[in-house]
């Protein structure tokens, strides 16, 4: 397989494809000054590959690659140390970490990001693309839309509904809807200001 993008994040999940034992056939980067990472060769982009895993960390970045290039089949890379429920669906292209717990019934998107020690409970449903930071806390039946970032430490109350495209701020205390396209943080969570994100 490849990976695409010579981030910190491909760092993190080039250890992840290691400990599943699969092997990385080299990674994709359009800065011409990486050649290598971790003793694996880094190439430019030629826009056509058979396995790969988008390793960037950037939602909307991740997203526009996914539209550019032309990729087989996306591969979902789940961390030994995770936990996950047999009825718990997770998209094509996914990244789950160290320590992770995706709970019955959730369901992940595609291209998403679970880092290290985030909890996703029973029936929560996350669009494609979404970054669930490290050791944030997201309750039953919550739903957060396409290319949502949720910072570090979060915690959601359950059955809340987080819009598209939206960031919440690490440490967070999310008891209320939050809509599309916005920033919010604070205990409680409240909306901040307007999401200038590109897409």
């Amino acid at each position: 397989m490849i990976l695409y993008g010579a981030s910190g994040h491909c760092r993190v999940v080039i250890e992840i494809v290691e400990a599943l034992g699969l092997p990385i056939a080299f990674i994709v980067d359009d800065n011409p000054e990486i050649t290598s990472l971790f003793g694996y060769e880094v190439r430019q982009n030629t826009s056509k590959y058979g396995d790969a895993i988008i390793t960037i960390g950037k939602n909307w970045i991740r997203k526009r690659v996914v539209e550019s290039i032309e990729v087989e089949k996306y591969i979902t890379a789940i961390h030994p140390t995770a936990i996950i429920s047999p009825r718990a669906i997770i998209g094509d292209g996914t990244v789950v970490m160290q320590g992770a717990i995706v709970q019955s019934c959730a369901k992940i998107g595609k291209h998403c990001i679970i880092n290290t020690g985030a909890s996703v409970g029973h029936e929560v449903k996350l669009g494609d693309f979404v970054h669930i930071a490290s050791h944030a806390t997201i309750t039953g039946g919550v739903t957060i839309g396409e290319g949502t970032w949720i910072g570090a430490g979060t915690v959601i109350r359950q059955g809340v509904h987080i819009g598209a495209w939206t960031m919440i701020g690490a440490g967070s205390v999310v008891v209320d809807d939050i809509p599309d396209g916005v920033v919010a943080f604070g205990n409680k969570c409240v909306v901040r200001h307007k999401n200038e994100f590109r897409v």
